[in-house]
């Protein structure tokens, strides 16, 4: 596990553009963090780095957007999902048999239906409003 730290949205997305570089198609990554931590700030940089342009918006209502790119990527937010029965009904199982790449949003409400080989992604604030910690495991940046 590694510990990066950004001082700002352009900085998180700068290390999103880190990972994306090591993806290659069929990975999962799986963030956890309460709210207004930078997930879909992370995500934003993520699909950029890829060559999706500037399209991610939160998943909150639709519970998956999927972005267009070098990789495709479907963005989940698993916040409402409280039950296998909720999980089924996203069509998530169905996501993990592609090559896709998954981004999932309050993934610790799913912990146990995810691979073993996530990328796993814990953002929590840091000493200042607009400093995050990153502690990403699964990748080697």
């Amino acid at each position: 596990m590694a510990t990066y730290i950004t001082r700002s949205v352009s900085e998180t997305e700068a290390l999103a553009a880190h990972v994306a570089e090591k993806l290659t198609g069929g990975e999962v990554i799986a963030f956890t963090g309460s709210m207004g931590m930078g997930k879909t700030a992370f995500t934003r940089g993520l699909v950029l780095a890829l060559g999706g342009g500037d399209v991610v918006s939160s998943p909150t209502f639709a519970l998956v957007n999927e972005y267009e790119s070098r990789l495709t990527v479907q963005h989940f937010d698993m916040y409402r999902v409280s039950g296998w029965d909720d999980l089924y009904s996203t069509g998530f199982f169905d996501y993990l048999d592609t090559d896709n790449v998954l981004v999932i949003e309050w993934s610790e409400n799913i912990d146990g239906a995810l691979p073993g080989n996530t990328i796993r992604i814990d953002i929590r604030k840091g000493e200042s409003e607009s400093e995050r910690v990153f502690e990403i495991d699964g990748i080697e940046l």
